[in-house]
């Protein structure tokens, strides 16, 4: 069962498949390369919410579906949530 995917090799985080509780070794599928990817959650990951693939420091871009989405405003270590209390749009 796959728990997230990841559209992209260069996606620096992959989007929830299901909802992932703290602590599980969750397993990601790279959509375009089809490879397996795991990430033990920091914690829970809600369902279509994305979880962090690396550490991303302040200031950092990340990347989904190939595109930047924003940029990090909170350290966000492996297998955290991101989500709008650590990531911001670059519009505004």
């Amino acid at each position: 069962m796959v728990d997230f995917l990841v559209h992209e090799k260069s996606d620096n985080v992959g989007v929830a498949t299901v909802d992932i509780e703290a602590g599980k070794v969750a397993k990601g599928l790279y959509m375009d390369t089809q490879e397996s990817i795991e990430v033990k959650a920091l914690q829970a990951i809600p369902l279509g919410h994305k979880i962090a693939l690396a550490d991303l420091q302040v200031g950092d871009t990340v990347i989904k579906y190939g595109h930047d989405i924003g940029r990090v405003v909170a350290p966000i270590k492996k297998g955290e949530h991101v989500h709008i209390h650590n990531l911001k749009t670059k519009r505004w």
